[in-house]
């Protein structure tokens, strides 16, 4: 079984404080997302044992005595190339191709500091996090303010009253009135107002007498409105603020799943690159060693050697010297790629100056085991985490879909403490002695007929959950597959290796045999060069086969730990999530400029 504290962090997040809605389905939930990643592991459990690869010493079954084999080993294999031996011809330029020799770790390294694809990504984090900070913002207080002047000079109907001899025939006021407050979003979904209301009215309208004239009034307010239905509780008003955060985690997730790529890439074409330098010094010796046959083989025209004959050698040989420029032309071809990855400014794409590798890929056995490498798959992969947040999304968003099925009942309590005076300042005393209060209490009421909408969300909301699981499990598979592949190919390839090294090392006894023959036995005989310009193919076939099994180990490794999602921590490489602050002082975007 998977122990409980791996459960638990295979479900963070999709259980949170429960509600009346949802504690049956989040039960089920759980279970289901438990249910998946242990569905995967159940067989594995019952073999938690490490294998180490292994494979048979096929040269020693080959028979060639001991004495042979220093000859042999100098005839053909990676030992017997010097690298610093390679010629690449001319650049773009008509120079000689200059070359600047680079190892793994520190190709690696550059990658994950300066790789465009990595850069990017590394924004992720920053806008996320910006993000939450403006889904959290709406919790924040807010300070408000208003003034308004009013000067009125209306004429209005006359009117006159009974023992007044002065009509009122206009209208002459001025006034000034303001309001200063704040205001905050609360958790639970209401929201509380408390604010001071100031105002100043003088009255000089004829034949009207108000007292006081000029008047000064004063109140204090505090107000709490308050849904109590539909829109409240914290799961709804902050279910922003939780996507948000989930966001931010999936932009790392993004991030880490983007370096464990470019660092895959980088290393698979690091070697890709070694096997094409490989490749050129292959066939570069196999040149050789045809212009060595052609040269024999024209010297017995006068003999038995015929034109055709000749013609043939001649072919032979040019055919590798197209093959030699085809493999010159993939060393560079290489080169550009992993300096693309790499992004170094001062090892740019555009220069003619050519990569070659320093590392030579390595030929040792591996120790795994199937459960632990599922294990971290399930635990590491970005895949596989940034499903689990979208499980959490998802359910974030169907409550809020459920909420929104409730009636809108709100309720609205308010106090207010009013004063009146001459002057401002005795108003103001008048409000805070507390002889005028008024209070307020109210409730509205709100539900659409058939409720046909909110019903259809939350609807839409579930099915989409249940989208997330399937999501979620086929991620879980994808990764268990991926972990078997690579698992397979590193089982597959470290066998290639002895069984290519021991072809290779027949191909070579089978060429050195002939040669012996010819020089002390059998003469330099048209039919006998054919046969040695074969077996030279032949070998240089097994060469290439022998090095393409030796990347192909060195690449399958990468692969797994890629799959198990656990690349950065081999390579040592830990992801911080930078703040937006931090990153836009990095950047220094402001002004334009990248780093």
């Amino acid at each position: 079984m998977i122990p409980g504290c791996a459960l638990a962090g295979l479900v963070v997040g999709v259980g949170c404080t429960p509600s009346p809605f949802r504690q049956e389905t989040e039960r089920s939930l759980r279970a289901s997302v438990i249910d998946t990643a242990e569905r995967e592991l159940r067989e594995a459990q019952s073999f938690p044992q490490r294998i180490v690869t292994t494979r048979e010493d096929l040269i020693a079954s080959l028979g060639i005595r001991p004495e042979f084999m220093p000859e042999l080993q100098g005839m053909a294999g990676m030992a017997s190339y010097d690298v610093a031996a390679l010629h690449l011809g001319d650049d773009l330029l008509g120079r000689p191709t200059q070359v600047i020799t680079l190892n793994l770790e520190r190709v690696m390294r550059t990658a994950v500091e300066r790789n465009i694809a990595v850069q990017f990504a590394r924004l992720g984090p920053a806008i996320s996090e910006a993000q939450v900070q403006a889904a959290e913002a709406a919790f924040d207080w807010t300070f408000f303010q208003t003034a308004t002047w009013n000067n009125t000079n209306s004429p209005i109907v006359s009117t006159a009253f009974t023992g007044s001899s002065s009509p009122v025939n206009s209208t002459n006021a001025e006034s000034l009135t303001g309001a200063t407050g704040v205001r905050r979003n609360l958790v639970g979904g209401g929201r509380l107002t408390t604010q001071v209301d100031l105002g100043y009215s003088d009255n000089n309208t004829p034949g009207q007498v108000a007292r006081p004239n000029p008047s000064a009034t004063s109140s204090f307010l505090i107000q709490w409105d308050q849904p109590l239905l539909r829109g409240a509780g914290s799961e709804v008003t902050q279910a922003e603020i939780r996507v948000a955060r989930n966001a931010e985690r999936g932009a790392v997730q993004t991030l880490r799943r983007d370096l464990i790529r470019i660092l895959t890439d980088t290393e698979k074409t690091y070697w890709d690159l070694t096997r094409a330098v490989y490749d050129v010094l292959i066939i570069q010796r196999l040149l050789d060693r045809g212009i060595e046959v052609r040269r024999q083989l024209e010297q017995r025209l006068p003999l038995d050697a015929n034109q055709a004959q000749i013609a043939s050698a001649r072919a032979r040989v040019e055919q590798r010297r197209a093959d030699l420029d085809r493999a010159r032309r993939q060393v560079r071809l290489l080169s550009d790629r992993l300096k693309q990855l790499m992004n170094d400014p001062h090892l740019t794409v555009g220069s003619e100056v050519v990569v070659l590798p320093a590392d030579r890929p390595v030929d040792q056995p591996v120790r795994f085991s199937l459960l632990d490498s599922l294990r971290q798959a399930v635990a590491y992969r970005p895949e596989v985490q940034q499903a689990m947040l979208a499980i959490d999304d998802a359910s974030i968003r169907l409550i809020v879909a459920r909420n929104a099925r409730l009636p809108d009942l709100s309720m609205r309590l308010q106090v207010r403490w009013s004063g009146l005076d001459n002057d401002m300042s005795s108003a103001m005393t008048d409000t805070f002695g507390g002889n005028f209060i008024d209070y307020l209490a109210g409730l509205n009421f709100e539900q659409p007929i058939g409720n046909r909408k909110a019903e259809a969300d939350a609807r839409r909301r579930l099915l989409e959950r249940s989208q997330t699981v399937l999501a979620y499990r086929n991620a879980v598979q994808t990764a268990a597959g991926d972990v078997k592949t690579a698992l397979n190919r590193v089982n597959l390839n470290y066998a290639l290796i002895a069984q290519m090294g021991s072809s290779r090392v027949a191909a070579s006894e089978d060429l050195r045999v002939l040669q012996v023959e010819k020089d002390f036995r059998q003469g330099y005989t048209v039919e006998r060069l054919d046969l040695e310009l074969n077996r030279q193919e032949q070998l240089a076939a097994r060469e290439r086969d022998e090095i393409a099994a030796l990347i192909e180990y060195n690449q399958s490794i990468a692969e797994l730990f890629q799959s198990m999602g656990t690349t950065l921590e081999r390579n040592n490489v830990s992801v911080v999530a930078p703040s937006s602050a931090t990153t836009l002082d990095l950047w220094n975007l402001d002004a334009g400029m990248a780093p």
